[in-house]
Parts: structure tokens; C-alpha cells; sequence
């Protein structure tokens, strides 16, 4: 595996210097390297498998367990800490994997793995003297590295095969794309279960030999100290993120005079979050796409490039094309599904060999079941998914289209449309949404706003506020929990008539 020979050459070549900071301490790269070994050894001692869990907060140990784990030539299974206790044991039951790589604080909070499942702890281990040095273990582009987890926004999560050639390649690709300078430094606080905090801020800076700060828990006072500080060039993060850190006191311009790339993904980015980075910090977000299965970025929009709406252009050897409902390509400006191939496409999933069979087309393009369109300059506006699309009166709604609507206006922080069933009309759409803080629910006044922007069959036939969208831990919205949401709303007005349209317990406000 040429990519972790690069990274662990990188940890060695100037060994004193930081190579990542996390909530607890400076990392050098002589103390990631002898971590790596002491982990390698506990690693063959504990276990025979091939795969292997991490279950580690975001911080300089993640790095530490995904080398140790390569260099022996096994196959990492990133686990997200977020998820209830049944899916993750799911996981480590569907992943076969009987070691676990954590730290106790977390099974502290978390509970204890399963009865037959060992932990390394890493916060138990010693790590004093230097084991005995030993060479990567010969694995070609083709060995499976990485066992990742889909988020489960719809049913079981599903175990995305990438390879070393995958994980590698997107690497390659990002950094080839940006151009990063030599002194670059990262700062994230993505969750490295996931794809994109997996290869952007973590084997990205490996693989570049740049210093990565890092932090477990979002707070946007805390992220402000850490720009000040640490004066990052790459900031990865997510919509919701990005509007805390707009509506933070005492944010300033010079806060981010450093930050080259301020990077969003992990679902749309609301036009009022990139139109106040730009009037507030003069920062232009660059908006991205990819999937799990893609390893994960397959567009950019550089700052260069940007334009409303898109997330830009494919990376240097993504083919992509989009086609419509029979297969057939489609022309610049014409919508329908988005299929990607390249050297980052993943190998299939994970004893799912029906399901990896119908996710790519005869030509082997990656069917990823987004609707978009590409403009006559090749970037990709992503426009909805084809499992949300509503059929309302014969006309096909995205809620996407709704709810960038409803997102513009000054008392929506977020929101989320999903469609119903409507005797007459087949479908129709309802949404819900977060308010600003001190905005007060109106429902009549956010109608009235979609009625001046949408078509009539497209108005929200009711709008609900939450305290709280449901979301992943990549921060998307669980829109598979929505309908049931809505159901018990509806069940509570029944049961007190008298309560406003928007009410709904604790979930919601009125």
C-alpha cells in the first residue's frame, strides 16, 4: 500500500514537527509513528481477523489506529458512536469483528460491546520504548482498506467496500484539485466514522504531510479560539455548523483571514448561510458532493469557481453523466439521475451482492439515485433525490426546491419537506422547520412567503416548527423519521383540538 508508505514516510521525515493537535495534546510525528507500532503489536496479539473496529472520538488516535491497522495489512471498520446501541452491534456483527479499538471514556458513555467483542484500550495501553520496527504489509490497490458504514438515513446501514486504489486515488484528487500549499494546515470536527471526515481530514493531511487540528465536539466559541490560534488555510464542515459559527458573538473578519478553503458538505447549503459568510467574514463557501460509495468527493467548487446552486465541477478522473429515466444521456441543462464513475468508486457492498449489483449500470456507472443537472461549463447543480420526488397533480416536486424557499426566509434557521398522500392531488408536500432564535412561528406568514416564490401545488399544505430536525451524524436529515413525526403531531392535535397548527409537544413550538 504505496498511500500509508507516503504517510508514515511523512511522520518520519521531520519527526519533531506537530503533525495534530487534538483536545488533549500535540502529536508529534515520532509519537504517531511509536504510538502506530505499540498499537500494531496489541493488534496481532488480540486478534487473527481481518477487519478491525475503531471506535474513537474525532482526535489524533483515529490516525494512529487506521496505520496501525494498514500496516498489517487489515481492514479498518470506522464505527459510528452516534447510533443506538442495536445498529451498532449490527455493525459489528455484519463486519465480523471480534477487536475494537476505543478508548474508556467512550464504552463509559456508550455501554459495553458485546459479550464476545475484545477492546483495546488505547487510554490503558503503554506506549514507552519502541517495539520492533516492521515493514507495511504488501497489499495491492485492489485490498480492501475500508469498511464504511452507510448512515442509515433509509433502513440498515449497508458496509461500502473501498480499496486502498479507491481511498488513495480521492486523495489524490482532492488535493490535485485545490492545489494545497505545502504549509497547509486543516481544521474539522466532522466525525472520521465518516467518508468525508475520513479522507479529507484525516488520510488527506497524512497523505500531504500537513499539521490537522482537530476537535470532538462542535462548539462554535471553541472553534473561534481554534482559528485563532492555530490560523487554518482548510475548514471542513456542515451547513448546520457553518450557520452557528454565522450567529456567533464576536465572530470577526480577521477570525478567518486565513481560511482559503472553507469547505461545506454533507447536505445543501442554504444560500442564506453562503450570502452571510460572504457579508459578514467576506468568505466564499465552497460547496462539495460526493457519496460513501464515491470515497467520497467527487465535486468541488473551488472559491474560482463558484456559482449559486452548484457544487462544481467532477474531480480529475470522475466521469459523470447524467441520464434519464430509460438510461439515455442527457444534454447541458437537462435534469435527471446522476451517475459517476472512476478510480474512487468503490468495489461494491458488503456481502450485498444483489444490492451491489444494482447499483451500477451496464457501462459500470455508480447509479447514486441524485437528481441534478449539469450547466454548458460542466458543473453539477444537485437538484433532489429520486426516492423524495412527489408526484403532485402529475407534476414531479423535489422537496429541495421547496425548501431552498422556505430557507431564505428570515425566521428559518432549517428545514425539511417530505409528501403526503393527497386524494385528489396524489401527493403533497408538508415541512417542517427550525426557527431563528427568538423568531416566533408563524405558519400563515411562511405560506404566504412560499405562495409569492413557488407554484400553488408546490405551497407546504402545512408547515410544522421543531426544536430539532432529525439528523445523522454527518448532519444530515433523517427524512425517514419524518412521517412518523408527523403522525404523532397529528395524533396530538386530535387529542387537543385546541392547540395551534404548528404545536407538537416537546418536538415542537407554536
Amino acid at each position: 500500500m504505496q498511500m500509508v508508505k507516503r504517510m508514515i514516510r511523512n511522520l518520519l521525515l521531520h519527526p519533531r514537527r506537530v503533525a495534530v493537535v487534538d483536545d488533549q495534546r500535540n502529536w508529534r510525528g515520532y509519537e504517531l509513528f511509536v504510538g502506530m507500532l505499540h498499537l500494531a503489536r496489541e493488534i496481532e496479539q488480540a486478534t487473527t481477523r481481518q477487519h478491525i473496529g475503531i471506535l474513537l472520538p474525532t482526535s489524533g488516535l483515529t490516525p494512529m489506529a487506521i496505520l496501525a491497522t494498514w500496516m498489517l495489512g487489515r481492514t479498518i471498520v470506522p464505527i459510528n458512536y452516534l447510533l443506538p446501541a442495536a445498529e451498532r452491534d449490527f455493525i459489528i456483527e455484519n463486519a465480523e469483528l471480534d477487536t475494537v479499538i476505543t478508548v474508556s471514556p467512550m464504552l463509559d458513555r456508550l455501554g459495553d460491546l458485546p459479550a464476545q467483542v475484545r477492546a483495546i484500550r488505547l487510554d490503558q495501553l503503554s506506549f514507552r520504548g519502541i517495539p520492533r520496527l516492521r515493514r507495511v504489509a504488501p497489499r495491492d490497490e485492489d485490498h480492501l482498506a475500508a469498511l464504511l458504514y452507510t448512515s442509515g438515513t433509509s433502513g440498515r446501514p449497508k458496509g461500502v467496500m473501498l480499496s486502498a486504489g479507491n481511498l488513495a486515488a480521492n486523495v489524490k484528487q482532492c488535493d490535485s484539485w485545490a492545489n494545497f500549499p505545502r504549509h497547509t494546515v486543516f481544521l474539522g470536527v466532522l466525525p472520521q466514522f465518516h467518508c468525508f471526515g475520513l479522507t479529507v481530514l484525516t488520510l488527506l493531511p497524512l497523505w500531504r504531510g500537513s499539521k490537522v487540528v482537530y476537535t470532538a465536539r462542535f462548539v462554535p466559541r471553541k472553534i473561534l479560539d481554534l482559528l485563532r490560534k492555530h490560523r487554518p488555510n482548510v475548514v471542513l464542515a456542515i451547513p448546520s455548523m457553518l450557520n452557528a459559527l454565522l450567529s456567533a458573538k464576536g465572530a470577526t473578519r480577521e477570525d478567518f483571514a486565513s481560511t482559503e478553503y472553507m469547505v461545506s458538505g454533507g447536505e445543501p447549503l442554504p444560500q442564506p448561510i453562503f450570502d452571510g459568510f460572504q457579508d459578514r467574514f467576506g468568505v466564499t463557501l465552497n460547496e462539495g458532493y460526493g457519496l460513501t460509495e464515491t470515497a467520497p468527493v467527487t465535486n468541488w467548487c473551488r472559491p474560482q469557481d463558484h456559482r449559486r446552486g452548484s457544487v462544481g465541477p467532477p474531480l480529475p478522473g470522475v466521469e459523470q453523466r447524467i441520464v434519464a429515466a430509460d438510461g439515455s444521456p442527457l444534454g447541458a441543462g437537462e435534469e435527471g439521475e446522476v451517475r459517476i464513475k472512476g478510480p474512487n468508486l468503490m468495489k461494491g457492498y458488503f456481502k450485498l451482492h444483489k444490492e451491489t449489483a444494482a447499483a451500477f449500470d451496464t457501462e459500470g456507472f455508480f447509479r447514486t439515485g441524485d437528481i441534478g443537472r449539469v450547466d454548458r461549463d460542466g458543473h453539477l447543480h444537485i437538484t433532489g433525490r429520486i426516492k423524495e420526488m412527489m408526484v403532485i397533480g402529475g407534476e414531479n416536486v423535489f422537496p429541495r426546491t421547496i425548501e431552498e424557499v422556505l430557507a431564505v426566509h428570515p425566521d428559518v434557521q432549517s428545514c425539511a419537506v417530505i409528501g403526503i398522500r393527497n386524494g385528489t392531488r396524489g401527493e403533497a408536500p408538508v415541512a417542517f422547520v427550525e426557527l431563528e432564535p427568538e423568531a416566533i412561528f408563524d405558519e400563515s406568514r411562511l405560506r404566504a412567503h412560499c405562495r409569492q416564490e413557488l407554484a400553488s401545488y408546490q405551497v407546504p399544505v402545512r408547515i410544522y416548527a421543531l426544536e430539532q430536525l432529525p439528523r445523522n451524524a454527518a448532519g444530515k436529515v433523517l427524512r425517514r423519521e419524518l412521517p412518523a413525526l408527523l403522525e404523532e403531531i397529528e395524533q396530538q392535535s386530535k387529542e387537543q383540538p385546541n392547540r395551534t397548527q404548528g404545536g407538537a409537544g416537546k418536538d415542537a413550538s407554536a
